[in-house]
C-alpha cells in the first residue's frame, strides 16, 4: 500500500507543492510547526534515511538547502531548522522549519488547525522566493 506521501506525490491527495524534480518533491506540512514548514520527500518510498542511496541523500540535502534559502528569504527567521524524524510516516522526509529557538522544533507545538489560506500564502511565499533565487524547479 502506498504511503500518504506517495499518494500526495501521485496527486491522489492534495498537497501544496513548492518544488518538483525527477528524484524528489517538496510540499508544505498540513500541521506546521511554524508558517513555512516544508517537507522534502523522495519520490522513492524509503522508510529510513539510513537506507537511502548516497546519490539520493545528496539530492535531498541539496534541495533542502535550496528551499531553506527560500524559506529564510521569505520568512526571515533566525535560522532554518532541518530535522529528520521519520516516525509519523514510513517514508523519508526532511522537515524544514523557520526557527527562532529550539522550541520551534517541538512537535507538541504543531498547528493541527492550520487555515488553508495561511498554508496557501506560505507556499506562494516560498515559490516566489525560489523564483527570485533563480530556481527552475518551482512547483505550481
Amino acid at each position: 500500500m502506498p504511503t500518504v506521501f506517495t499518494r500526495i506525490i501521485n496527486g491522489e491527495l492534495p498537497g501544496r507543492f513548492v518544488w518538483r524534480d525527477d528524484q524528489c518533491v517538496a510540499f508544505l506540512s498540513i500541521n506546521p510547526l511554524r508558517p513555512g514548514h516544508t517537507l522534502v520527500v523522495p519520490r522513492a518510498e524509503v522508510d529510513h534515511w539510513l537506507d537511502l542511496p548516497a546519490e539520493l541523500t545528496a539530492q535531498l540535502n541539496q534541495v533542502a538547502q535550496s528551499i531553506g534559502k527560500a524559506i529564510h528569504k521569505a520568512f526571515k527567521p533566525t535560522k532554518v531548522g532541518l530535522m529528520i524524524a521519520g516516525l509519523e510516516v514510513p517514508h523519508v522526509h526532511l522537515h524544514l522549519v523557520p526557527i527562532d529557538g529550539l522550541g520551534d522544533l517541538d512537535f507538541r507545538n504543531q498547528d493541527t488547525n492550520a487555515k488553508p489560506a495561511d498554508l496557501d500564502q506560505a507556499a506562494q511565499s516560498i515559490r516566489n522566493a525560489l523564483r527570485a533565487l533563480g530556481y527552475a524547479q518551482v512547483a505550481e
